[in-house]
C-alpha cells in the first residue's frame, strides 16, 4: 500500500516552522498555507520546548502537524501508515 493512500494519513500535513516567539509559533503547509500551531499549557511552559522548536525552524526541518487542529504531532508519517 502506497502511504498516500493510506486514510490515517490524510489527517496529517507536513509544515515548515517559520516562526517562533512566545507563545506563538508559526508554520507554513506543504500546500504553501500559513497556520498557528495550537499549543497546550504545558508547551508553552516548558523552555526545552521553545528551545526545540526553534531549533527546528533553524534547521527548517518538515514536522508532521494534524490537519484539524493545528497540533504538533508526537508521532510521524511511519506510525500513521502501520
Amino acid at each position: 500500500m502506497l502511504i498516500d493512500d493510506n486514510p490515517k494519513i490524510h489527517t496529517i500535513t507536513p509544515a515548515r516552522i517559520t516562526k517562533v516567539f512566545y507563545p506563538y509559533v508559526i508554520a507554513k503547509t506543504e500546500a504553501g498555507h500559513y497556520v498557528n500551531i495550537n499549543l497546550s499549557d504545558q508547551e508553552r511552559q516548558d523552555p526545552l520546548f521553545w528551545e526545540s522548536i526553534a531549533n527546528i525552524a533553524k534547521a527548517k526541518l518538515w514536522v508532521p502537524i494534524g490537519e484539524r487542529f493545528h497540533q504538533l504531532l508526537s508521532y510521524d508519517w511511519t506510525y500513521a501508515a502501520e
